[in-house]
């Protein structure tokens, strides 16, 4: 829907993913990652996307818990959910943009960024030079060898 981007890739993720151990009956896994979209959904605030990814939560859930899941889509008023396609998935949302790239000063870990996928090392370099904590984990010492890991980890040995 395009209102909370992150929770529509999380959703589309789980999709694909479900689908994909149901098929495989990976039972296990399909719970998990049903439970890894509950927890987004909590945390997102009241939007379209969050109402969106709500049904598509039924939907998962239908397989294993049918029940359940057909109370519930009664209560959103849709008929039966047995009745209901599999919810489609944007191809496009499968594919990460963003990662969270480690800092670490001396081996320990100071802080974590959020960056644009495929950042060029000097500019995790800058930006990991630019952080508050690493600054105070630095404590005025000259940076000795920095080694980046690129899209996941900085280490800064003073």
């Amino acid at each position: 829907t395009g209102e909370d981007k992150p929770l529509d890739r999380k959703r589309d993720q789980a999709v694909a993913a479900v689908g994909e151990d149901i098929a495989a009956l990976s039972f296990n896994k399909a719970v998990a990652r049903i439970y890894e979209l509950t927890s987004a959904i909590e945390k997102a605030g009241p939007s379209a996307s969050r109402s969106v990814a709500i049904r598509t939560l039924l939907l998962l859930v239908a397989p294993m818990m049918p029940h359940l899941a057909e109370e519930a889509w009664d209560g959103i008023g849709d008929g039966i959910v047995a009745d209901a396609a599999w919810p489609p998935v944007d191809p496009a949302l499968l594919v990460e943009d963003e990662v969270t790239v480690a800092i670490q000063v001396l081996g320990k870990l100071r802080d974590t960024l959020t960056v644009a996928k495929g950042l060029p090392n000097e500019q995790l370099e800058a930006l990991a030079l630019a952080s508050d904590k690493v600054q105070r984990a630095l404590d005025g010492k000259p940076v000795k060898k920095v080694i980046v890991v690129p899209d996941r980890l900085v280490n800064l040995v003073a």
